[in-house]
């Protein structure tokens, strides 16, 4: 059976772009897939945030996995942090990526450009590293991801063949995938960027009211003209809230477009405004079910325990084609 690994970072408040780049499909692998669904808490360090919004976050970002549909028995959810076999993992691999590979990565890039130089932690510039354990450590084959993190498994992949090529067929080569319609969500203020968790008024948050998120739809950014068109270079604000609207009907492009057609704007967002608030409505009514019963402690338990046993066999089989030595076999 194909065994798929993903994770998000609790970091900030969850947007629609991470329900439908990555909550709404988890749930789509479980049956078909041995599925590991983490928590990524020790990259949420790399940069400052305050511990009691970390363990919020935490608790919040597990109570959406399971609203989503994610089902303890059918796959395994855990906490990056409660595994050390990340930790461990990573004080190996970080001698396997070079400077100027992590260097040239687009997100370390970003974030950094905006920060004091000389205040800019290690563990932003080694995120890939830890990222790559990640992944390794579950011979995952397919790791679903936005386009933004692409990179992170190409990276992942030339530490796969290089780490192989010098021990052997230690660790298993994974691929990425990325969802056709919804990969990259924009904000609503400003289509030409990400929703990313920082516009109050361009981002729509998970844990927003129905009614701030229907008439944070019917404020968005559209484009001169009257035509319901996918056309991301001159009509990015319409091309966006089809994008949405194909997302979250899971329907292509192109039926979406037809389906408008003759539409003026004002009807045309709020039909996609519809489409959005139907799904949510349930989704943040399990949410609230979830975290006010803490069920989702259960379900971290249960992972933790599936997730140390499988993570500390590759670690073990690393450490062996490394050289160093395990005691118990001596």
């Amino acid at each position: 059976m194909e065994r798929v690994l993903s994770g998000i970072k609790p970091t900030g408040k969850l947007t629609l772009g991470n329900y439908i780049g990555a909550l709404k499909h988890f749930k789509d692998f479980q049956d078909s897939a041995e599925v590991y669904i983490f928590v990524a808490d020790l990259h949420a360090l790399t940069l400052p945030i305050d511990p009691e919004v970390l363990r919020q976050n935490t608790r919040e970002l597990v109570s959406f996995y399971l609203a989503s549909g994610l089902d303890p028995e059918k796959c395994t959810i855990f906490l990056q942090s409660s595994v050390s076999a990340h930790a461990e993992l990573n004080a190996i691999m970080q001698n396997y990526l070079y400077m100027g590979e992590l260097s040239r990565m687009t997100q370390f890039k970003e974030k950094s450009a905006h920060m004091n130089q000389s205040a800019i932690g290690l563990g932003l510039f080694a995120y890939p590293v830890l990222m790559a354990c990640d992944i390794v450590l579950y011979d995952a084959e397919t790791v679903p991801v936005g386009e933004d993190q692409v990179q992170h498994v190409e990276l992942t992949r030339d530490l796969v063949n290089r780490f192989n090529k010098r021990y052997g067929e230690v660790l298993t080569l994974p691929k990425y995938k990325v969802g056709k319609t919804g990969a990259r969500i924009k904000s609503l203020s400003d289509p030409t960027v990400k929703m990313s968790k920082s516009d109050p008024k361009g981002d729509i948050f998970l844990t927003d009211p129905i009614p701030s998120i229907r008439k944070k739809i019917m404020g968005a950014v559209t484009d001169s003209g009257s035509e319901v068109k996918y056309d991301v270079e001159n009509k990015p604000g319409v091309s966006n809230l089809l994008q949405i609207y194909a997302s979250m009907k899971e329907v292509s492009i192109e039926e979406a477009e037809r389906h408008f057609a003759g539409y003026r704007y004002g009807d045309f967002k709020r039909e996609v405004a519809d489409a959005v608030c139907e799904e949510l409505e349930p989704f943040q009514n399990r949410f609230r079910e979830i975290l006010e019963s803490k069920a989702y402690v259960e379900a971290l338990k249960k992972g933790q325990k599936k997730a140390q046993e499988v993570a500390n066999k590759t670690l073990k089989r690393v450490q062996k084609a490394v050289g160093l030595l395990d005691l118990d076999a001596e």
